[in-house]
């Protein structure tokens, strides 16, 4: 074939495929339901990765064709379009949230500079978001509701909520995360639950407070240190809730260096948390060579500067260990310090909060996250060193992955 005759042929090739590049570009019709309009127009804007954006379009258009879907839409109908089309995107960090949901507060709370022009209107009247809530998270599993998360210190946990309880409903009515609690900042509400398969439901009141959420896990991260002593060895224990909380790693720093955690042998570091968050480096609390630093002034009292661990450490992570937990997870193994649990998440990217016309938020993906050249934990997470499985219903607060990493704490404080 002589170049004259391949010269036709690739331009022909490159005539025929324009088409097709230019519907792959094409932005996506209207619906003309602003709610799903703007979501679909942050995405196009926004998303990370530009290649699944075709993918993106296509479940956009099937959406539109499928069904009224415009301006008088019913909720339910924009609902399930939006959770269909951000589907497509295969992502983490990518999704909408209600103010029916403790998540829409709690990310509300991680992203208030992000929607910081809309956050006196949002949350009246100085700006600061807040729930009616008691601390506690539960999760549907089989047709049933279980308590999936109890905040240290918060009004769940003092009124002996456990971990794996069933949720039968809240002052006679179904349980709903916000509705439930409503109007009710002050008072008690009764939990009918069930603890044990089977069992007879039983009745717990507990009281709704006011709930602010980077300072509910700022005093969950501060209520769940503990020690306990273990064959004449002192073994430390921390949950890191998130890393979002402004001063959470703060505490755990000071615990470490004058408090309660500074006499332990060995440290236990939970990171099945809520959300990630944090500063990229924030591992560097365990692994770090940086030695402790203090400023001392003439008066007053010292201030500390930097805190580095230099004792034992064994870290929990599961599937709620996502984000810069995530990275967290990596840089402790990748130290050596062994991770005791399930496999994370596997949601490391960088997101965004935009707020919807209806004040709903929509969080996008915006930035691809790479540790060193070339390792993504997006979609493969990390994987533990001593696998131990977790069945929540009816766990009954029984929690065998801190248990296991109590045990391998021991084991190394023991010189194993």
């Amino acid at each position: 074939m002589d170049i004259k005759t391949l010269g036709f042929l690739m331009a022909t090739a490159l005539h025929l495929l324009q088409p097709l590049a230019a519907m792959a570009d094409e932005a996506p019709p209207k619906s003309g339901n602003a709610v799903f309009d703007r979501a679909v127009e942050l995405v196009i804007d926004n998303f990370h990765d530009a290649s699944a954006l075709p993918r993106f379009s296509a479940a956009v258009r099937q959406e539109i064709g499928t069904g009224p879907l415009n301006a008088n839409s019913s909720e339910t109908r924009v609902d399930k379009a939006i959770d269909i089309v951000l589907a497509s995107l295969q992502s983490s960090h990518t999704g909408r949230f209600e103010p029916d949901t403790i998540a829409y507060f709690e990310l509300a709370d991680i992203f208030r500079f992000a929607i910081r022009n809309d956050m006196r209107r949002l949350f009246p009247p100085d700006g600061q978001v807040s729930y009616p809530g008691i601390g506690m998270i539960a999760e549907p599993l089989a047709g049933s509701l279980f308590v999936s998360d109890v905040y240290d210190g918060s009004p769940a946990a003092r009124a002996g909520i456990l971990t794996g309880d069933e949720i039968l409903s809240v002052d006679g009515a179904p349980y709903h995360e916000i509705a439930s609690f409503s109007d009710k900042v002050g008072r008690t509400v009764e939990i009918r639950l069930r603890r044990n398969a089977g069992a007879e439901p039983t009745t717990v009141k507990v009281a709704v407070e006011r709930l602010r959420p980077l300072r509910t896990f700022e005093q969950a991260i501060e209520a769940s240190i503990g020690v306990s002593e273990q064959n004449g060895k002192r073994i430390g224990y921390v949950r890191l809730w998130t890393l979002s909380a402004p001063d959470g790693l703060d505490i755990v720093a000071r615990e470490m260096a004058d408090g309660r955690l500074k006499d332990v042998d060995g440290m236990v570091v939970d990171l099945r948390g809520r959300w990630g968050g944090g500063p990229s480096d924030a591992a560097e609390l365990f692994v770090g060579d940086t030695p402790t630093f203090r400023l001392i002034p003439r008066k007053g009292e010292a201030t500390l500067a930097n805190m580095r661990w230099q004792k034992p450490v064994v870290a929990i992570i599961d599937e709620g260990a996502r984000s810069g937990l995530e990275l967290f997870a990596y840089a402790l193994k990748s130290n050596g310090i062994p991770l005791v649990g399930a496999r994370t998440a596997g949601a490391l990217l960088a997101g965004r909060a935009y707020l919807l016309p209806d004040d709903s938020l929509l969080e996008v993906a915006v930035s691809d996250a790479v540790i060193g050249d070339d390792v993504r934990l997006e979609g493969i997470g990390v994987a533990p060193d001593i696998p131990v499985a977790f069945s929540l219903p009816y766990a009954a607060g029984r929690d065998p992955q801190r248990n296991a990493a109590v045990q391998e704490m021991q084991r190394i404080l023991a010189g194993g």
